[in-house]
């Protein structure tokens, strides 16, 4: 018997590894029940959307702005989520403002009424933190909606000042 003529070539580490076969992906492993107290909670706090609106109206801006705002002086950053935003500085809390508006755009633009809704909360809280942050009162805002009430949108726009367009860099009106 003849013997092959190529000699066998003892196998390198760089090619045991391409003949190695690839390694089984881990599974995640099941999630751990919730205890009672917790799924009810869950249950309660993130019960779909109820829409009793007796007595809502616009003065809860008010009273979000009175929270917000002794939340702000109380600087309770442990226990209270507005008190935390603020204390992270301007760029944040206007930063969530951008998310939560963007959220709200998405939301009207898929045609959800609900998450149109629920973002629309969201987004005016968030806009009630810079406010408080910023150091505006809310009759500051309703007082520029009534100063611009039954003034055309187009005649309000024309007015302003030219001062704003060289501020921003712009020949157009917005």
């Amino acid at each position: 018997m003849a013997k092959d003529s190529k000699p066998k070539l003892k196998a390198t580490p760089k090619a045991k590894a391409k003949a190695a076969p690839a390694p089984k992906m881990k599974t995640r492993p099941k999630a751990a029940k919730k205890p009672a107290a917790l799924a009810r909670a869950d249950a309660r706090m993130l019960r779909p959307l109820e829409m009793d609106t007796a007595g809502a109206g616009p003065d809860v801006l008010d009273r979000l702005w009175q929270t917000v705002e002794s939340r702000r002086l109380a600087g309770d950053i442990e226990g209270s989520h507005s008190a935390r935003l603020m204390a992270r500085g301007t760029a944040k809390v206007t930063q969530k403002l951008g998310e939560e508006a963007v959220e709200c755009v998405i939301e009207a633009t898929l045609g959800h009424h609900e998450g149109t809704v629920s973002e629309s909360a969201d987004l005016l809280y968030h806009l009630v933190v810079v406010w408080v942050n910023a150091g505006i009162q809310p009759g500051e805002v309703w007082g520029e909606l009534m100063r611009r009430e039954g003034i055309s949108g187009i005649a309000e726009k024309a007015a302003r000042p030219k001062g704003i367009l060289r501020v921003a860099r712009t020949t157009k009106l917005p």
